[in-house]
């Protein structure tokens, strides 16, 4: 479970998060929608542990985030992935993969079928479409099974088969029990997963939607 109490934010002269309040539990899909700048990579970055906050607390599987802890099980994609140059898709994964060593060159070959790379795995990453670097970075979001799962933007430049991959991702990790948080600017793919809704507007929740 993450429950957010009272969080706000504050950068410069510009409130970016004003006093957000929400549970999200297991087995859910909880949309985020809202034009630039409403807030909602601010407040995944928050929710992440990324970002600290100047008031309010978030708080994941009972543990407070703060500088001494982040969230753990945590998948995520947020605006634009970096990956190394130089390096296959394949071996980027592995060299994510080795920090943590919790999946093996089994599941990583699994996740690169899943989100259609698998034939591009030994193409240097440098080379790839934008389309390409957009299914990697979800691959990397979902490759360690993660128990919460944040996708900020994902269909940006993907195909309408990508779209399709993306979906079923989302509906699988769902079923495992993964609390999933998606924004987008595409209303249709946030209504079709969503369990819930939430839209944002200057760094606030002025709706919550429950389907």
């Amino acid at each position: 479970m993450i429950k957010v109490t009272n969080i706000s934010k504050t950068i410069g002269e510009a409130n970016i998060l004003k006093n957000i309040s929400l549970d999200l539990y297991e087995g859910k899909v909880y949309g985020f929608q809202g034009r630039n700048g409403s807030g909602k990579t601010m407040f995944f970055r928050a929710i992440a542990g990324l970002i600290g906050v100047d008031s309010g607390e978030v708080i994941v599987n009972g543990l407070k985030l703060d500088n001494k802890y982040f969230a753990e099980d945590l998948g995520l994609l947020l605006e634009n992935p970096a990956f190394i140059p130089n390096l296959t898709g394949k071996k980027n994964l592995e060299m994510i993969a080795s920090i943590r060593k919790v999946v093996d060159e089994k599941r990583i070959d699994e996740i690169l079928h899943m989100v259609g790379l698998y034939k591009a795995r030994d193409k240097i990453f440098a080379k790839y479409s934008l389309g390409m670097k957009q299914r990697l970075a979800i691959a990397q979001a979902i490759m360690e099974h993660p128990k919460i799962l944040m996708l900020d933007e994902p269909t940006n430049a993907i195909d309408e088969q990508g779209v399709i991959i993306l979906k079923n991702i989302i509906k699988s990790e769902k079923e495992k029990g993964t609390i999933v948080l998606l924004a987008s600017h595409e209303k249709e793919i946030i209504d079709a997963l969503a369990d819930e809704i939430f839209l944002m507007k200057e760094g606030e929740i002025v709706k919550h939607i429950i389907k």
